[in-house]
């Protein structure tokens, strides 16, 4: 895979943007999609932001493998950095962000009460790549509709401070991806989960290494969705996973004239499975890189 460049005007302006209001923030709400959080974790963040503090929330975590998302938090607690899995569709844990907040800022909230100060609302900016579910969770802790939702990499595109009860104030960005991906597995992973538009990469490739990942490491999980007998399990060779995803095309009706499987269609079909939890929960990485199966034989 060639490397992907792919920055649009509106991600520069947001850099530009969130380095103007530094000045005014007390903490940065990272979020991440906690089926990929070190893929979708944007390096240029740690740049932009410097020394503020930090929290990290694990979006999505309904639709990610709840084992794996447990290592996570233990990963970023060992960077000093609190990580909490929530769904912000749901509200899953929405309801401890203030509360983590201003535990991450406990040390400036009691300096600030030891002079006679009142301390005012936590501002904190919510940060993270397009897609991963920022408008959803600012409307979620505002309780009312204010920022703009959709299931397209980047709805959002201007910047407002909201008010989220009366101890947090939130300052939404747009999603910034990175100038480019050098390593060729955070973009198929990104482009898995939704995070890059389908007119990036190919679909078919996308959904070939998702495939490959997932025959390895849930293979119950095709065969439970797609009703297979065989899936093949590490060490794959590519034609079987080919052989993967026409079994899943011709399950699914995916024909062409000939009554070939047409692959692209049976490529969407597994991509918008895996988008939507139909494959049950998967988390596409591991803190410690190694694939599920290689965890679990390793003990």
């Amino acid at each position: 895979m060639t490397t992907i460049q792919w920055f649009p005007g509106h991600m520069t302006r947001a850099r530009r943007q969130i380095q103007e209001k530094l000045k005014l923030i007390d903490i940065a709400i990272e979020l991440l999609d906690a089926r990929v959080p070190l893929s979708s974790r944007n390096p240029m963040i740690d740049d932009i932001m410097m020394n503020k503090p930090r929290l990290v929330l694990l979006n999505k975590a309904d639709l990610a493998d709840p084992g794996i998302t447990r290592d996570w938090i233990a990963y970023f607690g060992k960077l000093g950095i609190e990580a909490l899995p929530i769904d912000a569709v749901t509200g899953e844990g929405v309801r401890s962000i203030p509360e983590k907040a201003k535990h991450a800022l406990r040390d400036k909230i009691e300096a600030q009460l030891r002079k006679g100060m009142n301390p005012r609302a936590v501002r904190a900016l919510i940060v993270g790549i397009p897609n991963v579910g920022k408008s959803t969770l600012i409307n979620r802790l505002a309780g009312k509709h204010i920022a703009a939702t959709g299931d397209k990499p980047g709805v959002t595109k201007g910047q407002q401070w909201i008010k989220a009860g009366g101890d947090l104030e939130l300052l939404d960005t747009p999603g910034i991806l990175w100038p480019k991906f050098e390593d060729e597995v955070v973009g198929y992973r990104l482009a898995a989960i939704g995070s890059i538009s389908d007119q990036i990469l190919h679909v078919e490739d996308v959904a070939f290494h998702a495939l490959r990942f997932i025959s390895e490491a849930y293979p119950a999980n095709l065969k439970e969705r797609y009703e297979l007998t065989d899936v093949p399990g590490a060490g794959a060779e590519a034609d079987e996973i080919v052989g993967v995803m026409e079994a899943i095309g011709r399950k699914r009706g995916c024909l062409q004239s000939g009554g070939s499987v047409n692959l692209e269609k049976a490529s969407m079909v597994v991509l918008r499975d895996l988008r939507g939890g139909k494959l049950g929960r998967i988390s596409l990485e591991r803190p410690d890189g190694r694939s599920k199966e290689e965890a679990l034989t390793d003990g």
